[in-house]
């Protein structure tokens, strides 16, 4: 038996387009996996209906106006804009949009935010007490001006209870794969983010960006080239000898390109590297710690629980017991 579950998402004049069509595809797909079954029915609601430019300059349609939405919703999801004044991003706060969500929200079963649309749900009171993320340029923004919200501006995606924030544009399908994952389980997730040819489907507990993404970029090809072989070789000889020896340099002189050219030692970024996969498969795999420590090139479980402490102030069995999500 089907069961319908109403998606309305908040659309309005500059709103990212990706935070509108990448979770309407992500419940689409949903539906098409299971035959129809999931019952998403996704509607897209302005401050009135018709047509609507996004900040791409692509125009969509809002289904019905905001006045008009009522009902019982399964999940209501708000997007946000960003005004670029010369010294950077700063989110867009409409103030109608913010009393409509104070009246919308507790008609919903959950509430959701993609990117700076966590600004929005702050201004209506959703996010007090709450821990949040949003797109990282505007964390300060929300920390400054909503105190009673817990910023974190790492993470992919944050659940508090019924609310859920997520971070940079790209990241709304992580975060729609997230509520499909507790809709519907980890299969059908899974099974989507294949159709979306995902490279990875990343948990809440990621960072927004990658060891690599994470440091500056470099200037020379070959250390860009190398952070891939890094990347491909966790498990491997990645010593500061063995580098140089693949780079074709000797030690001393490899160390300082790779600091001048990365801003860190090779030491600190192959740890940063490993933690990262680590990290990984404590999310999404019941392998035990010996054979992760192995996987990743860590060695042993001392290691990893050495490495773990360092990079993030935890245990791997305290890590996997807060964002394991595969049943």
């Amino acid at each position: 038996m089907t069961t319908t579950r109403r998606v309305v998402i908040a659309v309005f004049t500059d709103v990212d387009l990706l935070d509108v069509t990448g979770p309407a595809e992500v419940f689409a797909l949903a539906n098409r996996e299971t035959g129809g079954r999931a019952g998403y029915q996704v509607q897209l609601a302005g401050p009135a209906a018709g047509v609507i430019t996004t900040s791409a300059g692509i125009r969509l349609v809002a289904d019905l106006s905001f006045a008009e939405v009522d009902g019982v919703l399964d999940t209501l999801l708000v997007p946000g804009a960003v005004d670029m004044p010369p010294e950077g991003p700063v989110a867009r706060i409409d103030p109608d949009i913010v009393a409509w969500l104070k009246t919308t929200a507790p008609l919903a079963r959950r509430v959701a935010s993609v990117c700076v649309g966590a600004h929005l749900l702050a201004a209506a009171g959703l996010l007090d007490g709450k821990t949040a993320t949003t797109h990282w340029t505007t964390a300060a923004q929300l920390a400054t001006d909503h105190p009673a919200v817990t910023v974190d501006p790492d993470p992919i995606f944050v659940r508090c209870g019924n609310v859920w924030t997520g971070a940079g544009i790209s990241a709304c399908m992580d975060l729609a794969l997230a509520l499909v994952a507790e809709d519907l389980g980890e299969d059908i997730a899974l099974a989507v983010a294949r159709q979306l040819v995902m490279y990875l489907k990343r948990q809440g507990g990621q960072s927004q960006f990658s060891v690599p993404l994470s440091r500056p970029p470099a200037t020379r090809r070959d250390i860009d080239e190398l952070r891939m072989f890094i990347a491909d070789h966790l498990d491997g000889d990645l010593s500061a000898a063995a580098l140089a020896a693949h780079m074709c340099l000797s030690e001393r002189h490899f160390a300082r390109v790779f600091r001048q050219e990365t801003g860190t030692t090779p030491a600190a970024y192959v740890e940063a590297a490993r933690v990262e996969a680590a990290r990984r498969l404590l999310e999404s795999t019941d392998q035990p710690l010996d054979r992760i420590a192995t996987a990743c090139g860590l060695g042993s479980v001392e290691t990893l629980h050495r490495a773990l402490r360092k990079q993030i102030g935890t245990t791997p069995a305290a890590y996997r017991r807060r964002f394991r999500t595969a049943g």
